[in-house]
């Protein structure tokens, strides 16, 4: 069986869609070819980084990608699954060929303030909230 194609959107893929693609990676295993991007790439936010090393997950060193690159290669996704609110999932591109386009909104941990500890606590429970939606949706 063919596998689904899962692209994960979100503003600078350097927080909410790399953990949402790593934890699907993690939860199912090899069933999924699984992807992600930004509308407007920036840099791996590092917090994120320390939270997805909790779950045996590293991705130190793993670069960021632009989602118009990805149209422009001409890839092509069974879901599109924007991540970010809802006006700038607004603007993510249409993929040919997409079948299903999926929104589920999460905070940015980009925008979280405090100590270092403070931000890890909040980018632990974005990454909890990540973690239960995608397990709800591996069960439809």
């Amino acid at each position: 069986m063919e596998k689904k194609k899962v692209l994960f959107v979100c503003i600078h893929n350097s927080a909410r869609s790399q953990m949402a693609e790593e934890l699907l990676r993690k939860l199912a295993g090899d069933r999924f070819e699984v992807d992600s991007a930004g509308l407007e790439p920036g840099r791996l936010n590092p917090i994120v980084i320390e939270a997805l090393k909790e779950d045996g997950i590293d991705i130190t060193g793993k670069s960021t990608k632009a989602v118009i690159d990805l149209l422009k290669k001409g890839n092509q996704y069974d879901y599109v699954v924007t991540v970010c609110d809802e006006s700038s999932a607004e603007k993510c591109p249409i993929f040919p060929g997409t079948s299903r386009k999926l929104h589920w909104s999460f905070t940015d941990p980009s925008k979280f303030e405090g100590s270092h500890e403070e931000k890890l606590a909040k980018t632990r429970k974005v990454k909890e909230e990540i973690r239960y939606q995608i397990k709800e949706w591996l069960q439809k």
